[in-house]
């Protein structure tokens, strides 16, 4: 989804503009900071995957820092169900410019609810 600002036409992105990114690479970040599963479909997969996170080896140090990161670990359910989808709806905050670097910021919570609700109709 493009917000009003953006230039449809000619795919050019401004600032506020809507757009959708890859998971990945915040998935891959998150399992590393906190140690838990983020957005993985219940069964096999999941299971595997946390079999291949034990399978890691860890000092004492890292893995007391993870159980301390642990109880704040909280994501809400509209943003999981985008993580196990494999897209997430990001804000872009800069002015993109000719080099193709963009800055932003992933949509969460009221402001997440009215673009999801904006894509249904």
């Amino acid at each position: 989804m493009q917000d009003a600002d953006c230039l449809i036409g000619t795919n050019t992105l401004t600032k506020s503009a809507i757009v959708q990114i890859d998971a990945a690479p915040f998935r891959q970040w998150y399992e590393a900071h906190y140690g838990l599963p983020l957005g993985k479909r219940r069964g096999q997969k999941a299971q595997d995957a946390a079999a291949a996170a034990e399978a890691v080896p860890k000092s004492k140090s890292v893995e007391r820092k993870i159980a301390a990161r642990q109880p704040g670990a909280k994501v809400d359910s509209a943003l999981e169900s985008q993580f196990a989808a494999g897209r997430l709806l990001a804000c872009v905050s800069s002015r993109p410019g000719q080099s193709g670097r963009v800055d932003g910021y992933i949509l969460e919570g009221d402001e997440l609810a009215f673009y999801q609700r904006a894509l249904k109709k």
